[in-house]
């Protein structure tokens, strides 16, 4: 939308040999940019240039609102330019609108001599021809139209210029359409992008963590005051705690949501590929590094980097992370330009740390320059009341998984309770999914509970000797609302599995109660 120089070409006459380079001009102008208004500027422009056609105008046709609106227009002052989005022409409305509804070319020799040119820019020179050429669309309806103005009176000239204009107006098809399509692409990726961040953050989110114990209501409180931050976050925890899914939460609910988020395990790559994993390489670094690599710092650049298993980094590895973390500069494999990157660093460990420092197997300054937000998760044998809430949540996960309806007895919940966890959330999900299995009706009960140890769950109990009854389990009422299996096992565990003492608990025999567990199936083996 520039206005016209005030110089103009010497010669105007628009033989075949300008026609030939015009096109060219007006091609290299469409092929240019996918930025539709920008491209069709310089297209118009190079008519004006190339063509000998001034105030060239090209408007689309909008169905939702079923009128012309102008998209590009070159050769207008500054105060046109600002009004012109919205001016709009109907089917049928002065030339613009005829040539939309005739789906033909209309040439007018002279401006003045047609009333139906409506001229609501007020640019044209009504002494000089007009010309306006429909834009073919794949289902025979215009797109648009394309409206220029000759700069001289030769009517002879008139029909080479219409066909010219006409030629133009099938590459502005074309480009129209490849816009149009990359747009409806680009606006689908990124429906997409926002439903799956969504889906992200709602699985990361505060609500949808398990954990009703007190020490789990403190991390996740930490975590909701950390992720507001750029801190750098310690998680420190047993192996299957759930320290990845900690560095999830503090990353998809912090600022840098938006941003990556890269995961990178110190321990699963040898020391002389870490350097070049996390740092990247530059081309013929190495044999092998046939082009330069981004590392994991760079593809993090904006975003969080998660270090798991951290503590299982060498010495030397140690110090060059330690220097990116100080300084927040690298350098490439083989490379001598220094970067500078802006990334959240979350690392997580099961190891001791500061044992580790003492023996001299972890640098303390690169401990203290981790451990500015340390979080400690505990083993899932210390918040024993999470495990009914955490059982429930991958029964219901797995039922998603299974395609079926799946639920767990209150005689497995408490089998569950009483074991020690030694793999903790990862070896309860294990434990569960083998169940789901193993149980054709979708009722997950006890007999199908099998551990990965072979101590029983009541040795490897903190709580030994505690009795577990239903009300633990969230059921007020006791065993009131169990049904006659349940009874028995529950009658079983609080005696201990003798069947004399369960009797007298149910007030039955004993005759009666071995009985009753010969034909409910349970199994006296396994419990």
């Amino acid at each position: 939308m520039t206005q016209l120089p005030t110089s103009t070409p010497i010669s105007r006459r628009f033989d075949l040999s300008q026609q030939f380079t015009a096109l060219h001009k007006i091609s290299v102008a469409l092929s240019r940019s996918l930025d539709l208004g920008q491209t069709l500027e310089s297209m118009i422009q190079a008519l004006y240039e190339h063509a000998f056609m001034q105030y060239g105008m090209v408007c689309l046709f909008d169905k939702s609102r079923s009128a012309l609106f102008i998209e590009a227009l070159y050769g207008a002052d500054t105060e046109v330019v600002k009004g012109y989005k919205n001016v709009r022409y109907r089917i049928g409305e002065g030339i613009l609108g005829t040539v939309m509804s005739q789906q033909r070319s209309l040439v007018l020799p002279r401006v003045s001599d047609d009333p139906r040119f409506l001229d609501r820019l007020n640019l044209y020179d009504y002494g000089l021809p007009f010309i306006c050429v429909p834009i073919p669309g794949p289902d025979g309806i215009p797109l648009g139209v394309l409206a220029a103005q000759p700069m001289e009176l030769q009517e002879d000239r008139l029909p080479a210029s219409t066909r010219f204009l006409e030629m133009v107006a099938n590459l502005i098809c074309q480009t129209v359409r490849l816009v149009g399509h990359m747009n409806q692409e680009t606006e689908a990726l990124r429906q997409e992008r926002d439903t799956l961040r969504r889906k992200v953050k709602h699985q990361y989110g505060f609500d949808n963590m398990v954990g009703n114990s007190q020490p789990m209501r403190q991390i996740f409180e930490v975590i909701r005051q950390v992720a507001k931050w750029d801190t750098t976050v310690l998680v420190r925890g047993e192996s299957g705690t759930g320290k990845e899914l900690i560095a999830n939460a503090i990353h998809y609910n912090s600022p840098r949501t938006l941003e990556p988020f890269v995961k990178f395990n110190c321990a699963a790559l040898p020391d002389n590929l870490l350097e070049s994993e996390l740092f990247g390489h530059e081309k013929g670094a190495f044999t092998g590094a046939v082009r330069q690599r981004k590392g994991r710092f760079e593809l993090a650049d904006g975003g969080t980097l998660f270090l798991d298993e951290i503590g299982e980094s060498s010495a030397s590895f140690q110090a060059k992370l330690l220097r990116i973390l100080q300084e927040g500069e690298m350098e490439r494999v083989g490379g001598d330009t220094t970067l500078k990157v802006n990334v959240r660093i979350i690392a997580a460990t099961n190891r001791n740390l500061e044992e580790e420092v003492r023996n001299g197997r972890f640098r303390e300054d690169l401990y203290y320059r981790l451990n500015v937000m340390p979080i400690n998760l505990p083993a899932l044998r210390e918040r024993q009341d999470d495990i009914v809430g955490l059982s429930q949540f991958l029964i219901a996960k797995l039922a998603a998984k299974q395609g079926r309806e799946l639920r767990i007895s209150d005689g497995a919940l408490r089998l569950l309770m009483s074991y020690s966890w030694p793999g903790n959330v990862r070896e309860l999900e294990n434990c569960l999914e083998r169940a789901s299995v193993m149980s054709e009706e979708g009722v997950i009960d006890r007999d199908v509970i099998l551990f990965n140890h072979s101590e029983s769950p009541a040795m490897s109990s903190p709580a030994q000797g505690r009795v577990i009854m239903p009300s633990a389990l969230g059921d007020p009422s006791g065993e009131n609302d169990m049904d006659d299996r349940q009874k028995l096992i529950a009658a079983l565990e609080k005696s201990g599995w003798v069947q004399a003492k369960a009797a007298r608990l149910l007030g039955m025999t004993p005759r009666q109660v071995a009985y009753r567990i010969q034909i409910l199936n349970i199994n006296m083996h396994r419990l």
